[in-house]
């Protein structure tokens, strides 16, 4: 991003209390747009995400998964529980314009840093709470985990076909979704109190954020219990729609359908069972034996092969690429979705550690978002937060 490009959030400090993913990806997504952010961990360990490792892999003593969501913070430790650094704290909240935390509910009020104790402290605060389930009800004091909200949620029986058990989705889709509801929030938050002098306070949660991403399928039920959940046959990639919706096998790959009239298809393909299928009734009541019969006839060829006569046509289709295809293809290229970071202190006390992660999804004035900050060491900028802001006697929550 050129420096002539003003960052949206330049001059915003939050505190960033959270750990494990959906809250420091939430506070990351805050520093990408200019925020300083400030991460507080405990002494001891800090955030578990520095040793609860994605695929097992670790750079510089921290997983590299916590170097992704905690990229360009600043990084502090704190005993919430000791008298001392509670009061430290407490000067820092003073100062801060948001505030990110995911703790269990109630924990912060035993602390004394929930958000009615800190509006007495900073009266125009921006205040983030996530949680797992919500504050209330016979699920508040579960864990608030991914695998156990997307669970709680529905969403497993969404994916796979009628012969499957549950189908979790295979990526950590709650807390990323609650991450930018939580950014939303703070950005709403941030903008009325720039109008109107008035903070807030923003909550969410993992079960509202998979709710939310189920509106489709809720509101429809809602108002007409007969829709209910029945998933199709092994190449089926909806529930809720038609064939060709789906994926099918190619001699060398797989290649994707979306919506699309079956009689074209099968016009474009020289099927003529699927050319005479005009009713529209008939992509549903068939539609395992359409499936069937497109993934027989995809088998034969290359999925480049019919993507030349599908794309030609102007069909709906992709082709399904690997972990390897996608980061090898041209078009992952010409997206530009990658950026360095480079931690210029290490745990070692050797060379600076450079890693390759994603970059901000946002543009602004058709920029790019990019820092080249790594991941704050546990505690690293004890001294220079410290000096910053004094350590002297406790500010009056009272």
């Amino acid at each position: 991003m050129s420096d002539n490009v003003i960052r949206p959030l330049d001059g915003i400090l939050v505190l960033d209390f959270s750990q494990f993913l959906a809250g420091p990806v939430a506070a990351m997504r805050l520093a990408d747009l200019g925020a300083r952010v400030i991460k507080i961990e405990r002494p001891q360990g800090g955030d578990i995400g520095r040793t609860l490792a994605f695929a097992g892999r670790t750079a510089d003593g921290d997983t590299v998964s916590f170097h992704a969501m905690n990229r360009n913070k600043e990084g502090i430790t704190a005993d919430l529980k000791d008298p001392d650094d509670l009061a430290y704290v407490k000067r820092l909240v003073a100062k801060a314009d948001v505030i990110i935390q995911n703790f269990r509910p109630g924990v912060m009020e035993r602390i004394g840093l929930d958000y009615e104790s800190v509006r007495k402290i900073n009266p125009t605060i921006v205040y983030a709470s996530a949680s797992g389930y919500g504050d209330s009800g016979p699920w508040k004091d579960r864990p608030g985990q991914d695998l156990l909200a997307q669970s709680v949620s529905g969403i497993p029986w969404l994916s796979g076909s009628h012969d499957d058990g549950p189908v979790p989705v295979g990526l950590s889709i709650a807390d990323h979704l609650m991450s930018c509801h939580i950014a939303q929030g703070v950005t709403a938050l941030l903008v009325r109190r720039f109008r109107t002098g008035v903070g807030g306070h923003a909550q969410t949660s993992l079960l509202e954020a998979l709710l939310d991403l189920q509106f489709e399928l809720l509101s429809t039920h809602l108002n007409d219990s007969r829709v209910t959940v029945k998933r199709g046959g092994e190449h089926s990639a909806h529930a809720f729609l038609s064939a060709p919706y789906g994926t099918y096998p190619t001699s060398d790959g797989y290649v994707a359908l979306a919506m699309n009239p079956i009689p074209v298809i099968g016009r474009l393909l020289g099927i003529a069972e699927l050319e005479n299928m005009i009713d529209p009734e008939t992509w549903w009541s068939e539609q395992e034996r359409i499936e069937a019969v497109l993934a027989s006839h995809f088998a034969r060829e290359t999925t480049d092969h019919w993507l030349e006569i599908l794309d030609a046509a102007d069909v709906w289709c992709a082709p399904v690429l690997t972990l390897e295809q996608l980061v090898a293809h041209d078009g992952f290229a010409a997206i530009d979705m990658t950026q360095e970071v480079t931690r210029q202190v290490t745990n070692s006390g050797g060379p600076a550690v450079t890693l390759t992660t994603t970059r901000s999804p946002i543009r602004i004035d058709g920029e790019v978002l990019r820092n080249a900050t790594s991941a704050p060491l546990l505690g690293q900028h004890n001294d220079s937060v410290r000096s910053e802001f004094g350590v002297g006697s406790p500010v009056d929550a009272a």
